[in-house]
């Protein structure tokens, strides 16, 4: 069997992320060296002490794994939060374990880089969330897109927004840090609505989840149940999207999704199209290609591979 592939995962939970961020660790083929936060969903003490719920809640595929704190805000936009989606505390469930432990004092961007140093060409980051931690990493060490082996993101669209008519949550929250994501030459793979909107948590994966008789399980069926009314309300779909386990998925089995490469340009102007990756699907602008861009996925073997793997936590 292969040795696992080193990722560390950076994100801003927020229950898809909770849920994504469980499917990292059940996972065997992933080595997952940290986890590091960001603002977004909600404000980054809450999505940082969640890390923590995330890794108690693992069981021993948590144990050891540290965490810690990355950006509090945006690098230009104000910061905006998703409490109305994720609740006020970004994970609206009854019963969840307390940390065990208090996250890294070194801040997650400077964690991000020594680590990439440390072990280079090797790692992948899979990011679920803003990514003002990989653009300030970005800065502070040039030679980032020569370190990492892979950014896969969650985020951004071919299409639609859900945050605006044009901008997809995680390009919105900061599109400054994303232009300069896909500006900066890294090998960036796109996972974003235009594939995440076709895997609903749906009454009966939901009650999949549930059935597997462990807190994890429980949990994660809780979560879900919440995200769907929202879901039902705004979208008027029967269950909410699997945004941030798809990400996960397509680090773990690219197969999953289809993939093209593109060209990608977020919008920074301010006004309607903010926060937008206008994505190049015919190649008419005439620039090289700088990301891979899901365009279309398996959902059932991808719920499949979800439910496979929590059911090997506690």
């Amino acid at each position: 069997m292969p040795s696992p592939r080193p990722v560390i995962l950076d994100g801003d939970p927020g229950l898809d992320d909770a849920v994504a961020w469980l499917l990292a660790l059940a996972s065997p083929e992933l080595e997952v060296l940290a986890l590091s936060t960001v603002h977004g969903n909600v404000g980054l003490p809450l999505t940082t002490r969640n890390a923590g719920v995330v890794l108690a809640l693992a069981g021993p595929a948590g144990e050891g794994v540290p965490y810690g704190a990355g950006a509090d805000q945006p690098l230009v936009v104000a910061e905006t939060t998703a409490a109305s989606i994720h609740g006020a505390s970004g994970l609206p469930a009854s019963d969840l374990p307390e940390p065990l432990r208090a996250p890294e004092s070194e801040h997650a961007v400077h964690a991000l880089i020594r680590r990439a140093r440390a072990r280079p060409g090797e790692i992948t980051l899979i990011a679920s969330g803003p990514l003002t931690n990989l653009a300030l990493a970005l800065r502070l060490a040039p030679e980032l897109p020569g370190l990492l082996r892979e950014v896969v993101w969650m985020g951004g669209s071919t299409a639609q927004g859900n945050r605006t008519a044009a901008a997809e949550a995680n390009a919105l929250s900061d599109p400054h840090a994303a232009r300069i994501v896909f500006e900066s030459g890294l090998r960036l793979s796109m996972v974003g609505l235009n594939v995440t909107m076709r895997c609903i948590a749906t009454p009966e994966r939901i009650h999949a989840l549930r059935e597997l008789g462990t807190r994890a399980g429980r949990v994660c069926a809780e979560l879900l149940t919440f995200y769907a009314g929202v879901y039902r309300a705004r979208y008027g779909l029967e269950g909410g999207a699997l945004h941030d386990p798809l990400a996960v998925a397509a680090a773990l089995r690219p197969e999953l999704l289809d993939w093209q490469d593109m060209f990608v340009e977020v919008e920074v102007q301010p006004g309607p199209n903010l926060g937008r990756t206008v994505c190049d699907l015919y190649g008419v602008g005439g620039h090289a290609p700088n990301a891979s861009v899901a365009v279309g996925v398996r959902h059932e073997a991808f719920f499949a591979l979800l439910l496979e793997r929590l059911a090997t936590l506690p």
